[in-house]
């Protein structure tokens, strides 16, 4: 529960962020781009810039939903068996960004979380 009221303390108001990736962004749960005229990196690390709390508050309560909910467990799983090295952190940080959709989805359209799909609907 902690988390959650950490996470909305930190973000403050949903209306500061144009999307989910400026929310991302904040949070610092984004990738640095390598890139050198037409090589790119296929590894690449967390750019872990923003706010270093709400990041740890997004990181910890994914440990928590992925336990609880068979839709973050699945991804969270398919995500670890990707790769061989760094697998739990990799999971964890594609999870949290997932998390971030669903949390700024949430608060942006004012709705309440619900095992079915987020209506459409524009506000």
């Amino acid at each position: 529960m902690y988390m959650l009221l950490g996470i909305i303390s930190e973000i403050g108001s949903i209306e500061f962020f144009k999307d989910n990736n400026a929310l991302a962004k904040y949070a610092g749960l984004t990738w640095r781009k390598t890139q050198s005229g037409y090589f790119e990196a296929e590894t690449t690390r967390m750019t872990k810039t923003g706010n270093k709390y709400l990041r740890y508050y997004f990181i910890e309560a994914v440990s928590s939903v992925k336990n609880h909910s068979s839709e973050f467990k699945e991804f969270y799983t398919r995500k670890y068996n990707e790769v061989s090295r760094g697998a739990h952190k990799r999971a964890l940080a594609l999870s949290a960004r997932k998390l971030v959709r669903l949390i700024f989805g949430l608060l942006h359209h004012n709705q309440l979380y619900s095992t079915t799909k987020l209506d459409n609907r524009s506000n």
